[in-house]
């Protein structure tokens, strides 16, 4: 018996043998693996974007509005009748929420136009505890821009000035207030840039992303990783108003012009041309004899607009400006309102399937009504 366990063992200590030897030269020979700290030196680190939401979101504000609203409950329409059976006029505020974004060391908030308008009282909440009545330095309800002034001292204040051009696919951060919660950060990407066409402004131009975005997120921030602002979050595509991926900001560099203006006129200055214009489609492109289908058609001109005053007429076919191709009559209106009053275009136009040239010195467009 004592034979057989010591012939057992002979193998059992020549395989320990052979695994030590073997673990040696994994270990220690060529090839051998990496150590522990170069394995973590290689090893992915799982993203965070904690130093971008620290940078922006302390200039991201909620934005309380309150509208007083008098009611008196008349019940016909003969105002004799009415002076014997009306009843006592009532108040009744009307409060909302929204969001918005300290751009400025002199308190300057940057909002949408839809989250003040018709407020009577606006109160400004930082992230700090801090709060404060808010003044409006003006309006543009044709970008859905507003902006505010707040007094406090040493305000947070977000880079107004980020990277251009923001490309599809760039990580985004959306800040705001969505539904009264609190300060919320959502990440998305941006989907798409230069979105028109959407009802939303008579001047678009936005930026598209699928970061959340819901109701109180009006105003607020659109970041990129860095912290930078290049959004203002403006409005949402959804059939019942929650979020669906689709959401909408104002570019930074839009909102630094309308903010500029705002300060320095009241209002937004564009140029005028004083025409409607529809854009060709297919059908109106083989009707107007174009070979492509760009630019629009003039369907009114604006009795003693810079229109009219250069000759341009009802159908013609605006298809350029200053040689320059236009490919809608969005992209024509754009280019027309981004222009500096007193400035001469010319207008490169169709008309009966010939080319003509006009002359225009451009105006200054009227203000949105509110």
């Amino acid at each position: 018996m004592v034979k057989l366990i010591r012939f057992l063992a002979l193998p059992v200590v020549a395989g320990l043998a052979v695994g030590l030897a073997v673990l040696w030269w994994y270990e220690q020979g060529p090839g051998s693996r990496p150590d522990d700290g170069e394995i973590a030196r290689a090893a992915p680190t799982a993203d965070s974007y904690a130093s971008a939401v620290q940078r922006a979101a302390p200039a991201v504000v909620n934005v309380y509005t309150t509208q007083i609203v008098t009611r008196g409950d008349s019940v016909s329409d003969d105002p004799l009748f009415n002076r014997f059976m009306e009843r006592p006029r009532r108040e009744r505020a009307l409060a909302s929420l929204g969001s918005g974004v300290i751009v400025s060391p002199e308190g300057y908030v940057l909002t949408s136009y839809h989250v003040i308008r018709d407020a009577d009282e606006i109160l400004v909440a930082l992230r700090d505890g801090r709060d404060a009545p808010a003044r409006v330095v003006g309006t543009d309800p044709e970008t859905d821009l507003a902006l505010l002034q707040i007094a406090v001292e040493n305000p947070p204040v977000i880079d107004l000035n980020g990277p251009q051009p923001v490309k599809v696919g760039d990580v985004v951060l959306a800040i705001g207030n969505p539904l009264g919660v609190g300060q919320t950060v959502s990440m998305g990407i941006v989907s798409a840039t230069g979105r028109t066409h959407l009802g939303i402004a008579t001047f678009e131009n936005f930026i598209q992303t699928d970061a959340a975005i819901n109701r109180g997120n009006s105003g607020g921030a659109l970041v990129d990783t860095r912290g930078h602002l290049i959004g203002i979050n403006t409005a949402i595509l959804s059939q019942d108003g929650s979020w669906q991926g689709i959401g909408f900001a104002t570019p930074a560099s839009i909102a630094r012009e309308v903010m500029s203006d705002l300060i320095e006129h009241g209002r937004v200055i564009r140029g005028f041309l004083g025409v409607t214009v529809q854009d060709i489609n297919p059908t109106l492109a083989e009707t107007f004899g174009l070979q492509d289908v760009i630019g629009g058609v003039v369907t009114e001109v604006v009795s003693g607009s810079p229109a009219q005053k250069a000759g341009l007429q009802a159908e013609d076919v605006l298809v350029g400006i200053n040689g320059e191709t236009m490919d809608d009559a969005y992209e024509a209106m754009n280019r027309i309102a981004g222009t500096e009053p007193g400035t001469t275009l010319t207008l490169n136009v169709m008309r009966n399937q010939q080319p003509l040239d006009l002359d225009v010195t451009i105006g200054t467009r009227p203000p949105a009504s509110r």
